[in-house]
């Protein structure tokens, strides 16, 4: 038999439940694992599994299951929400878009008393291993509990509905955040494709104008932190010499495009990026306005990088002067540092700035 596994997000990863549930896994057949997500990506590198999750491929859940099912008899998928609810509702969305007939068995929130093994598209062949599974991770059975994507229109607007929000939490659409939850029934509301009221929550004006427009029915949701403090980090010391990259307020995308130094436009962005690409020696030059959300527990920057805190501007609109003046080059970091400080003084900008 062959078994295709999908791994989502950091939390399963860094409890250490995706290892073992593979490794029982290999006792049914030949197994392959794809991560989705790009948090899980790093608790991979954390974990030292990068030789048992392929992490080559920045891919979406669902499109991983597709990729599998081309050559596996039947597919897991690994998860651990941060509720029974969101669990839940996250695998019917995957399994629904990856729209495959072959079966599918999450598992959800191991090592939990709401845990569950949930089963898509169930035949006669997965009574053996499922059976093994629920009495060897002491999970029950059960059926799914969320309704799934919840969007509708009406008047014009297009409404949806955000699962097991916490009040206070941060509400991200698509990597930026958009808001903040006040109450645990959250609804985000669109006319003509830009977010305009969340209803349960309060809006962050900065954040809709970096997110621009955005399909509800497709965008990407999630609530509260990307990933709580890890157990285990290995930051490694930065270059001295090298070529920049540029990420500006997607943080999330910062592995794609590694150089020895990386310019990161925006709070959130900065935290971010400094504690993924801590991971690979990457000095960070921060650029912030003071504008924090927290969505990292503890994060991690290599050491000798520099975060700017702009003072009478916004880091948005310092970050398009320094994409418009900073040339191209390989550059000593104490001279790309000299070199934005010219471009911040020539503008007028005021900053303070502080050495990691």
């Amino acid at each position: 038999m062959k078994i295709g596994v999908v791994v989502h997000g950091p939390t399963i990863i860094d409890s250490g439940w995706a290892k073992r549930i593979i490794e029982i896994l290999k006792n049914f057949g030949e197994v392959r694992v794809k991560l989705g997500g790009t948090m899980g990506r790093v608790a991979v590198i954390d974990n030292n599994l990068e030789d048992i999750i392929d992490i080559s491929e920045k891919i979406m859940p669902s499109e991983s299951l597709k990729k599998l099912s081309e050559e596996c008899d039947i597919l897991f998928l690994l998860n651990y929400g941060k509720s029974k609810e969101t669990g839940h509702t996250f695998g019917k969305i995957v399994v629904s878009k990856a729209n495959i007939k072959k079966p599918v068995i999450q598992i959800e929130r191991p090592g939990e008393r709401d845990g569950s093994i949930i089963v898509w598209n169930y035949s006669k062949e997965i009574e053996n291993i499922l059976n093994y599974l629920k009495k060897e991770l002491n999970l029950k059975i059960e059926k799914c509990v969320s309704e799934g994507l919840n969007v509708w229109s009406e008047k014009g607007k297009i409404f949806r509905k955000v699962h097991g929000v916490s009040p206070g939490e941060n509400i991200l659409v698509n990597g930026v955040v958009i808001g903040k939850a006040k109450d645990k029934n959250v609804i985000i509301v669109a006319k003509n494709n830009k977010i305009v009221d969340i209803i349960g929550g309060e809006i962050k004006k900065e954040g809709l104008e970096r997110l621009g427009d955005v399909d509800l029915s497709k965008a990407i949701i999630k609530t509260g932190l990307l990933r709580k403090k890890p157990k285990k980090i290995k930051v490694k010391d930065g270059k001295d010499e090298g070529y920049f990259t540029i990420i500006n307020h997607s943080g999330e995308s910062s592995l794609e495009n590694i150089k020895d130094f990386a310019i990161t436009i925006g709070d959130d962005t900065t935290q971010i990026c400094g504690d993924i690409l801590s991971r690979f020696g990457v000095r960070i030059v921060g650029i912030t306005d003071g504008d924090l959300d927290k969505i990292v527990e503890d994060p991690k920057i290599t050491k000798g990088s520099v975060i700017f805190l702009v003072k009478n501007v916004r880091d948005d609109y310092a970050g398009e002067l320094i994409k418009k003046n900073l040339k191209y080059k390989k550059y000593k970091f104490e001279d790309l540092i000299k070199e934005i400080e010219e471009i911040f003084k020539k503008y007028n900008i005021e900053y303070e700035r502080s050495i990691i």
